[in-house]
Parts: C-alpha cells; sequence; structure tokens
C-alpha cells in the first residue's frame, strides 16, 4: 500500500495554511478531529495534561502528471476506512497514519534538498511515497516476536530496489547493521538530541513515582535500565504505537508514565509535553538514537551526489561506531543493548556502551576514548562489543 503525495506546498505540522476546499464543511471538519491554523487542542480532562498534538499535512487529490525527480520512500499508511470515505479531502490529521514521525523526517529530508538543490523547489520536483510496513501493521505483539529491527525497513528497502523509490528515508535505530545487497546508506542527517524523556501526569522524575507505578515502554533498553535504578517499579511491555497514540493511552490511565525519545518529539513540534529529559547517565540511548539515515541504489550516481550535499561527517562517524558495536554484539530486539558515541570538548570520542538482562538485574557497561576518525572509532565499537561479549559469558544474549 502506497500513498504517493506532490510535496510542492505543504503547510507546516500542526496547522493548516491555505483555505479548506469547498468539499469541507465545519461539522466534517470538527467530526474528524482536525486542529485548524489558530486554534488550540481539543479541551481535556482535568487530570490530562497532554496535549496530543495533531500535526497535519496537505494530500493532493489530483494525479501529479510530471515525473519526479526524487521520490523520497518512508513508512506510514493512511487508516484504509479513512482514505476510502473521505479520499476527497485535501488534508488529513497524522492520527490516520501509523508514523507521522517517520512523515516528519521525510520532510525534514525534503526541505534540506531544496536548500541545497534549487531546482528541486519547482513544484511536483519531490514526491513522497508512503510504505505501510510489517512493523507498522502489526502493533499487538512485541517487535522481537515478529521479527525484529528489519520489519521496519523491508518494504522500503523493496521499493527502493525496485526502483518504485530513489531515496529511503530511515530512523537509523530502525536500520539492521547489514544493508541490502545494491543499497548503500551514504547519508546521515545531522543528529537531534539523543535522550529519552520522561513524561508523566503525575510525578516531576521517575524518581519521584510512587513504588508500584506503571511505565510503558516497548523498549527493553529503557526497561532493563528502568528497572535496574528503580526496581520498585513496574513496566507495561509491547507499549507501541505512534507518539499519538502512547500519548492518548497515558492520558487515558492505561499507565501512570511512559518514555520517549526526545528527538522525535522535537522533529514533531510536540516538547510541550516532556515532564523531564533523562541524562545520559541516567538513560543510556539507543545505538543511533535521534539520528535520520537516507539509503540509495549503490548505482544511482545522481543520488549519491544529492545525498553527499546533505552528510554530516560527524554524526556519520558517531552511528559507525555505534553500529559497529551493534554488529560485534550481533545485537537483537531480544537484548537490552545501548551505545552513545560523541566528540568532547578536546575533539575526541567518547563512547559508552551497555547490555543488560531484560529484567534489569544485570547491566554491563564499557566506556572507550580515543580519535575522531573513521577506522578508530569503529575499532572502538568493535573492542567495546567484544569485551562485553566476553563479560556476559555464554547464554547472555539467549535470554
Amino acid at each position: 500500500m502506497e500513498i504517493a503525495m506532490s510535496t510542492g506546498n505543504l503547510p507546516p505540522f500542526g496547522s493548516f495554511t491555505r483555505p479548506l476546499s469547498s468539499n469541507f464543511s465545519g461539522s466534517l471538519v470538527q467530526a474528524l478531529g482536525f486542529v485548524l491554523a489558530g486554534g488550540k487542542c481539543p479541551a481535556l480532562t482535568p487530570r490530562s495534561r497532554i496535549c496530543i498534538t495533531k500535526a497535519s499535512f496537505a494530500v493532493e487529490d489530483k494525479v501529479e502528471t510530471k515525473t519526479a525527480l526524487i521520490r523520497i520512500g518512508t513508512r506510514g499508511s493512511c487508516n484504509d476506512t479513512f482514505r476510502n470515505h473521505f479520499s476527497f479531502l485535501h488534508f488529513l490529521s497524522v492520527d490516520y497514519l501509523d508514523s507521522p514521525l517517520a512523515l516528519a523526517q521525510a520532510y525534514e529530508t525534503r526541505d534540506k534538498l531544496i536548500k541545497s538543490h534549487p531546482e528541486l523547489a519547482e513544484e511536483g520536483a519531490i514526491q513522497i511515497v508512503i510504505i505501510k510496513t510489517t512493523g507498522d501493521k502489526i502493533l499487538s505483539q512485541p517487535l522481537a516476536d515478529i521479527g525484529g529491527k528489519g520489519l521496519f525497513t523491508k518494504e522500503i528497502d523493496e521499493a527502493l530496489l525496485n526502483s518504485d523509490i530513489d531515496i529511503a528515508v530511515h530512523s537509523m535505530k530502525d536500520v539492521p547493521t547489514y544493508l541490502p545487497d545494491k543499497t548503500i546508506l551514504p547519508c546521515n542527517l545531522q543528529r537531534e538530541d539523543v535522550r529519552d524523556a520522561f513524561i508523566c501526569l503525575t510525578a516531576a522524575s521517575l524518581a519521584d513515582l510512587p513504588a508500584g507505578s506503571v511505565v510503558g515502554t516497548a523498549s527493553l533498553r529503557r526497561k532493563s535500565q528502568l528497572l535496574n535504578r528503580y526496581p520498585s517499579l513496574k513496566v507495561l511491555e509491547n507499549f507501541r504505537g505512534n507518539v499519538q497514540t502512547r500519548l492518548k493511552k497515558l492520558n487515558e490511565g492505561v499507565v501512570q508514565a511512559t518514555l520517549l525519545a526526545l528527538a522525535g518529539l522535537k522533529r514533531l513540534n510536540m516538547t510541550e509535553n516532556v515532564t523531564s529529559v533523562l541524562s545520559i547517565d541516567d538513560m543510556l540511548p539507543a545505538v543511533a538514537q535521534g539520528a535520520i539515515g537516507i539509503a540509495c541504489r549503490s548505482d544511482d550516481l545522481k543520488m549519491i551526489k544529492y545525498l553527499a550535499s546533505l552528510n554530516h561527517e560527524d554524526t556519520r562517524l558517531s552511528i559507525s561506531c555505534e553500529r559497529a558495536f551493534l554488529e560485534k554484539l550481533e545485537g537483537s530486539c531480544r537484548t537490552p543493548i545501548a551505545g552513545y558515541a560523541c566528540r568532547d570538548e578536546d575533539g575526541n570520542c567518547i563512547f559508552r556502551a551497555l547490555v543488560a538482562s531484560p529484567d534489569g538485574t544485570r547491566v554491563l557497561e564499557t566506556f572507550r576514548k580515543g580519535p575522531y576518525a573513521f577506522e578508530d572509532m569503529i575499532k572502538m565499537g568493535v573492542d567495546a562489543g567484544e569485551e562485553l561479549l566476553s563479560r556476559a559469558g555464554p547464554g547472555f544474549f539467549n535470554q
């Protein structure tokens, strides 16, 4: 299932910038829950102070006749029932998308391409193709039970290899350490804040949560570090869905708190929901958290040239270090793994990493420092992985 959209004149997330079509009626707009320009979030109950922003985008209802210069593939899909019954609408709320964050990242890529290459600013020059992935289709089971990280990239990779799209935009933490044959990932956009955000209606921090409080997260990395530091808390696993869905569950009292990547909240302009930000010491991030990667076919010299202009080298190097660590561990969604490489004030690379048991009773950490250069950073990642493999012992990664 794919949706092709012209992206020449799209409004910013969270608002509408041009008049509604004459097909719209006020009651229909209200019924579908749209937030209009200058409007406010719908009223929440007294106990709810989380503002579930409805970011929005325009969908052209005319068939695009001009061949796009670049077709950007990203994950997600519109709700089938909504699209079938209201396909004439110009505007869709991203509540009807599986991954509004993925769409935001595709827009960020589009904007950077246009800024670097003025010829791409022409109407229809860039097209965004939304592809539903297996990871977006199956929300009732943990990722580890249905195949792991590749579930968010498989269909997009296939579209790339079939030349249905020209480039693929991924959250780097969703990308397996191996890439499909005939594809490369030559570009990382500048990394966003790597930290995790604590979101709660009743407490200012994790430390303030009463014993027995339930924290929702689908991440074993977050679960293990959380329980290691706060064993009196409980974790609701498989707390999946897009950001809006998770915040809705929080408002409904399904959980008392949740943890989300701060980078995603920033890209969705939803940081007003953050209660506090966890330090790296309190919650080491996932490998490649906050980073966007852009893939293309290895023989597509035109796309390689376009992407070279967007690449942020510091980010590419740090991600390479972290992924070398993950690859050495042969990490999967069944093993809590965290790793973060960054440049210190002296220009050196600092790499911190850990592995843990899912219940948080055992956490193994390590640290490396060395030159901020590709070969040195790859070596640091591999070396850290070898150390933790040795310390963990047989069976640790098969729990």
